[in-house]
């Protein structure tokens, strides 16, 4: 019998880093459609577990840090405005850049978070800082009724420039994982990088066009601005909602430009530090 055991052929998977200059294996991740759903529904569930508001804090954040820009620099600095409203003109920034800062925050704490699950068991590293930040846009859409209310209220009808909503959708996206993949992948190894990541955030907010229009910019100089990846997106939000203006294609195409590389320059980095994740989380 001891022999018999000795002579079975026990199956031995290996697993090796996929070749190329972007090692992104499309149908691995695919494979792993279902854990992507299970981490973003979970991320949610836990987001508002025992919470007495719910989903409304999706609302109260966005719509409270409008008041206080409204009356600070709506008001008192008189801030220009793009010759609309204020208040909706900073609610139409607020809305991708309250996505965008609270997906790059989640993305970049998310291998720390998921520590257990990394260290037991394989799966594309990816999925994680992925369905982090695919779990905000349920309070991007949720927080997006307000914005609605707001157009009804002042008058704002879109036009046609509403169809590039999706694709502004898509880069807000691809900007929140490009640089969470960055700063999850650091996090791993440097965990000073969850105290960098909010002092970043609240200096980007300050820097892109949320409480200022980018007409307040010199028009030789606003292409600087748009080096700046959430800058022409910001813009272009506004333009394609509120319709009180053209989409500005110049800007928009050099943050697009600039989206695309971060963000396949933080897959690159992401999947060349992802084996060693394991062995120091």
């Amino acid at each position: 019998m001891k022999n018999a055991a000795k002579n079975i052929d026990i199956p031995l998977t290996v697993i090796e880093p996929s070749k190329g200059w972007i090692p992104v294996d499309l149908k691995e991740i695919w494979k792993y459609r279902e854990l992507l759903y299970f981490l973003t529904k979970r991320e949610i569930q836990v987001r508002y577990k025992q919470t007495v508001l719910g989903a409304l804090w999706a609302i109260i954040q966005p719509v409270l840090t409008m008041v206080v820009f409204t009356l600070f620099f709506g008001r008192l600095a008189k801030m220009p405005s793009d010759g609309i409203p204020y208040p909706i003109f900073v609610y139409a920034g607020l809305l991708p850049w309250t996505y965008f800062a609270n997906a790059l925050s989640n993305s970049g704490n998310s291998l720390v978070g998921s520590a257990n699950l990394i260290s037991k068991v394989y799966f594309p590293r990816i999925i994680i800082p992925g369905s982090a930040s695919l779990a905000g846009l349920l309070d991007f859409f949720v927080a997006m009724v307000v914005l609605f209310v707001m157009m009804a209220y002042y008058d704002f009808v879109p036009g046609v420039e509403i169809l590039l909503f999706p694709f502004l959708i898509g880069l807000t996206f691809l900007c929140a994982v490009g640089v969470g993949l960055w700063f999850s992948a650091l996090n791993v190894q440097y965990r000073d990088i969850r105290y960098v990541i909010p002092f970043l955030i609240q200096l980007w907010m300050f820097v892109s066009p949320v409480i200022y229009p980018v007409s307040l910019v010199p028009q030789n100089y606003q292409w600087v601005l748009a080096l700046n990846p959430m800058g022409g997106v910001i813009r272009a939000y506004r333009a394609s909602l509120l319709g009180h203006q053209p989409v500005d294609w110049l800007l928009l195409g050099i943050s697009t430009g600039i989206i695309i590389m971060i963000f396949t320059i933080g897959m690159y980095y992401f999947r060349r530090m992802e084996k060693t994740f394991a062995d120091v989380i």
